[in-house]
């Protein structure tokens, strides 16, 4: 079980119109924000109390329980993501980074990989919440794939 901090006031708004940052967005709306992105999670069960989101259910991998994760963090709203998803291997630490003014995939790699030159590695490891590696922005929280 693991306690994932994320910018409330970042992210992507669901719903109808401009999302109100000041509450996360119905427990439907995250699952299929999921479901939206391609990502498997068997018995996928999500509530939300307050701007606080849980997340259960099993995944088929370690990356897949990151992604479902991010997916639901990364949303308008919502500054906690509170998990108990099941994978088959051992449960890993994840590795977050939180996207700040100025970074730029190649800089994140840098910091968290050793060689900007990487980038793609980063990009691919948040696919498909990424679909151009130019496209980030600050309050974002993005998925650092092991060294």
């Amino acid at each position: 079980m693991g306690l994932w901090d994320f910018v409330k006031n970042a992210g992507k708004a669901l719903g109808i119109g401009d999302a109100e940052a000041a509450e996360a967005p119905a427990p439907d709306a995250l699952k299929k924000e999921v479901e939206d992105l391609g990502l498997k999670a068997e018995g996928l069960k999500v509530t939300v109390d307050g701007d606080t989101v849980r997340v259960s259910g099993k995944a088929a991998s370690q990356a897949e329980k990151e992604k479902v994760i991010l997916a639901v963090g990364n949303v308008a709203g919502v500054a906690k993501v509170e998990e108990e998803i099941e994978t088959p291997e051992p449960a890993a630490q994840p590795v977050f980074h939180t996207v700040v003014k100025g970074d730029t995939l190649w800089k994140i790699s840098e910091k968290t990989l050793g060689s900007g030159a990487r980038y793609k590695e980063i990009f691919e490891a948040n696919r498909p919440m990424l679909s151009d590696p130019d496209k980030i922005y600050p309050g974002q929280v993005l998925r650092i794939p092991p060294k």
